[in-house]
């Protein structure tokens, strides 16, 4: 199995800073071909949400290098790895908490996470950056950890009122904002031809679902360049349509 990737990413046109942090690593392994991905929100109108998405890469980062290795050469269960990552999110989060305590300042950052080793995926979330599988259709795979989607599962607001709900960026879980922080995770299988999606919430706030499939069709995300330039091209679709956050995505197509 190979992996076809294109990200983007827009400071936007309301922030001075892009306090989005991303990340795309690529290793092979006694024929295993492995990706790692993760798309990180700093917190919008928090100081210093760029150092905390950065910080969140960065650990990721060194987790995968140092530590993937060791369970990849002794085997592993995705109970293995949701332990790894728990144990890593608690860590950063504690380390990012200390930081704002010490410079007396508030800062935090959203995480999503995507591990791909062959066909096999292996996902972590915290806040409401997303990660969806384009396929025969288009499935969002991590759920939101937010006040208005909270209010969704109770049946007390519609997903209408969620997209204009004041609060709907309101998050329940905050890397280096939350005192105990509880991932979201998922393991499965993909197929040859899927793709996947990893974007920060300013991508998907005023494009719908089924404009992301038909834009990013498994069958039209061809080449890096194509790719490259359909995320533009939905970049700038959320700035006509209004949105002032910073925009970041990713696609990763399994060839």
């Amino acid at each position: 199995m190979e992996f076809l990737t294109a990200s983007y990413t827009d400071v936007g046109i309301r922030k001075k800073t892009n306090q989005d942090s991303m990340m795309i690593l690529r290793a092979e392994s006694i024929g295993h071909k492995i990706l790692f991905a993760s798309v990180c929100d700093g917190m919008g109108g928090l100081a210093k949400g760029e150092l905390a998405s950065a910080t969140m890469v960065r650990a990721l980062d060194a987790w995968f290098r140092e530590r993937f290795p060791v369970l990849l050469a002794k085997g592993f269960s995705p109970d293995d790895i949701w332990d790894e990552w728990e144990k890593l999110i608690e860590f950063t989060n504690r380390a990012i908490s200390n930081y704002a305590t010490d410079n007396r300042t508030s800062l935090g950052t959203t995480c999503t996470a995507l591990l791909l080793l062959d066909n096999l995926f292996y996902l972590m979330n915290v806040g409401d950056s997303r990660i969806y599988r384009l396929a025969d259709n288009i499935y969002q795979l991590t759920k939101d950890q937010t006040v208005v989607q909270r209010e969704i599962d109770a049946g007390r607001m519609t997903y209408e009122q969620a997209m204009v709900d004041p609060e709907r960026s309101v998050l329940l879980q905050c890397i280096g904002a939350t005192a105990d922080v509880h991932p979201d995770y998922m393991s499965g299988v993909a197929n040859q031809g899927d793709v996947f999606m990893l974007c920060s919430d300013g991508f998907r706030h005023r494009v719908d679902a089924m404009e992301f499939y038909q834009v990013f069709h498994p069958s039209l995300m061809s080449t890096k360049q194509l790719m490259e330039q359909r995320l533009k091209e939905m970049t700038d679709l959320n700035i006509q349509r209004g949105e002032d956050d910073n925009i970041s995505a990713m696609l990763i197509k399994l060839l």
